[in-house]
Formats: structure tokens, sequence, C-alpha cells
């Protein structure tokens, strides 16, 4: 989800993660989390940072561009990242040249993986 600013309506939180808030938390089907009063703000609206924090999403900051990058949940689906970094990855170019992932070292990159599955 790409944020502009981080307190959100909790409509576009449920529509970019799922998450619906409700009284006793933030809920996705029969799980709960419970959030604490000051993550709600005036107007319907949350705090992204708090609410990240606790589901275990991740919360990335392009400060050149201004904007937020929130991930998904770790901390409910057990599913987390070790480290923010990718493992090495070569694959054969268009040319068949083997392409290393790292010598992208310092620029942002976007993995598109497809499946026909």
């Amino acid at each position: 989800m790409i944020l502009t600013d981080l307190h959100v309506d909790a409509s576009e939180l449920e529509a970019g993660t799922g998450w619906v808030i409700k009284p006793e938390g933030a809920c996705k089907a029969e799980v709960c989390v419970t959030i604490p009063d000051e993550a709600r703000a005036p107007e319907g609206r949350v705090d992204v940072r708090v609410v990240a924090g606790r589901l275990g999403m991740a919360l990335v900051h392009d400060a050149g561009h201004g904007i937020w990058a929130l991930g998904p949940e770790t901390t409910v689906t057990s599913r987390a990242l070790t480290s923010a970094r990718a493992p090495e990855l070569e694959l054969p170019d268009f040319d068949g040249n083997p392409f290393r992932l790292s010598s992208l070292l310092g620029q942002k990159v976007l993995l598109v993986a497809w499946a026909s599955w």
C-alpha cells in the first residue's frame, strides 16, 4: 500500500490491507489485534505507524518522493522477513548473459514475478 500521509481513513486502510478498524482493534476475518487508543485519530482516521507496528507490517519512507510503502502483515501470519535484503539472484538476461541482482546495489528495484498456475 502506497501512502502520502501516515494518518489515513480506516476505510482506506481496509481497502489497501484487508484490516478493518473496529472497537476491539484491527480485524481480518476471525483475527483481531488490539490497537491503542492513541492510534485512532479524529474523524475515523488511524495512525499507520502504530497499526503497522502492531501487525508487524514493514513501513518504508521515500523522503525524496514524499511517499510511504506499507508492506504485508508478518506478526499475525508468522511470515516474517529476517532482513530487508534480497538474496543473491542470478538469471539470464534477454541475450542469455548472466545478470546478478547485486549489480543494482544502491538503486531501487522492483521485482515482478509471474507464474502460470
